[in-house]
C-alpha cells in the first residue's frame, strides 16, 4: 500500500525541495516526539515539534523546537519582540492552523505566521518535522525549512 502524500509533501514537491518522507503507525492517535523518533529510526535530537503561541497583542507565532526540549517562553517572546507569549489552547489549534494536535507542521498552515526555528537546528544536516498529519513526518535540511516557512533561527528551547 502506497503511503498517502500530505499537503506539506505536495508543497515541498511543488517548490522542488528534496525531502525524505517518514510514515509510522499511530493506532492510538498522537504519540510523543521521542517515540516518533524511534518509530522512524532517527535520533531524538533530529526530530522537532511545532508549537503555536499567542501574544497579548493578538499576534500568533510558530516555534519549532527539538522534541527532547521545551519552549522557553521568555526567550521565545524576546525572539519575536513581544513582552510575553503563551501556548495556544489546544481547542484553538485546528481552526487557526488547519492542523490537529500532534500533526501540526510549520509548513502549509491556513495562514503564514511568523516562525522561529530553534538555533540548534542550524547544526544539523537534516531535521524532521510533522508532515501535517499524525503518522507522517518529513526530513529536510534546516535551511530549506527556514526558507519555505520564512523562519528565523533563535535560541528558544530550554
Amino acid at each position: 500500500m502506497a503511503e498517502e502524500k500530505t499537503n506539506v509533501m505536495r508543497l515541498l514537491d511543488q517548490k522542488k525541495v528534496p525531502y525524505t518522507p517518514h510514515h509510522y503507525a499511530s493506532p492510538d492517535g498522537a504519540v510523543d516526539g521521542v517515540t516518533v523518533a524511534g518509530l522512524i529510526g532517527r535520533a531524538p535530537e533530529q526530530v522537532f515539534k511545532t508549537l503555536v503561541t499567542c501574544a497579548p497583542s493578538g499576534a500568533h507565532y510558530v516555534f519549532v523546537v527539538p522534541v527532547l526540549r521545551e519552549l522557553d517562553l521568555k526567550a521565545a517572546a524576546k525572539a519575536v519582540g513581544e513582552k510575553s507569549i503563551a501556548m495556544l489552547r489546544q481547542a484553538e489549534l485546528l481552526p487557526l492552523t488547519g492542523y490537529v494536535h500532534g500533526g501540526c507542521s510549520p509548513l502549509g498552515m491556513k495562514k503564514q505566521f511568523r516562525t522561529v526555528l530553534d538555533a540548534s537546528a542550524q547544526n544539523l544536516e537534516t531535521m524532521v518535522v510533522s508532515a501535517g498529519k499524525i503518522g507522517a513526518q518529513v526530513e529536510l535540511p534546516p535551511a530549506e525549512l527556514a526558507r519555505l516557512a520564512r523562519a528565523q533561527f533563535a535560541p528558544v528551547a530550554k
